[in-house]
C-alpha cells in the first residue's frame, strides 16, 4: 500500500465560518442546492455531522460515479477544521483503499482560504498519478465556487 498526499489552496470571499458550515455542517441542506453534480446528501450511520457518523453523498442517474460514504474523523467547529475519510464508493475502484481529507477555513482579507490535504492509500503497488487526481480538483474547485457564490447572493444562508 502507498500514500500519496496533495494540497490544494483556494479563495473565497465569504467568511470561514459561512463557508464551513456551507461546505461542512449544514452540506446535506446547502450542497444539493447549488449543484447538478450532487443529488443529496444523507446521515446514514450516527447523529448529524459528528465524529464517527457516516455521510453518503449520492450523484444524479448518469453521472460517472453513483455514490460515495465519507467518514467524519474530526471536527473543529471553532477553528472551522474538519477531517474526514472516503471509506465506500465506485469512485475507490479495485486500486484505492481510501482517501483522507483534512479542510480548513482560514480567515483572509478578503474572506477566507480553503486549505484541503489529501492523502490517497493505495492498494498493492498501483502508483497514482498527478493527472488522474486533476479531474477530482477541478470538481472541489466548482463546488467552491459555486458555493461562494451561493453564499453572497443569499446573505441570510450560515449567518
Amino acid at each position: 500500500m502507498g500514500v500519496k498526499s496533495f494540497f490544494q489552496e483556494v479563495k473565497a470571499k465569504a467568511s470561514p465560518s459561512r463557508m464551513f458550515k456551507a461546505l461542512v455542517t449544514e452540506s446535506h441542506d446547502i450542497v444539493p442546492k447549488i449543484t447538478t453534480s450532487i443529488e443529496s446528501i444523507v446521515t446514514v450511520e450516527g447523529e448529524g455531522v459528528t465524529p464517527g457518523c457516516i455521510m453518503q453523498t449520492n450523484f444524479p442517474e448518469g453521472a460517472h460515479f453513483k455514490y460515495v460514504k465519507h467518514r467524519i474523523d474530526a471536527i473543529d467547529t471553532e477553528n472551522y477544521v474538519c477531517k474526514y475519510t472516503l471509506v465506500e464508493g465506485d469512485v475507490l475502484g479495485d486500486k484505492l483503499e481510501k482517501i483522507c481529507y483534512e479542510i480548513k477555513f482560514e480567515a483572509s482579507d478578503e474572506g477566507c482560504n480553503i486549505k484541503v490535504t489529501s492523502e490517497y492509500h493505495t492498494k498493492g503497488d498501483f502508483v497514482i498519478n498527478d493527472d488522474e487526481i486533476k479531474a477530482g480538483k477541478e470538481q472541489a474547485l466548482g463546488l467552491y465556487k459555486a458555493c461562494e457564490d451561493y453564499l453572497i447572493a443569499n446573505p441570510h444562508v450560515c449567518a
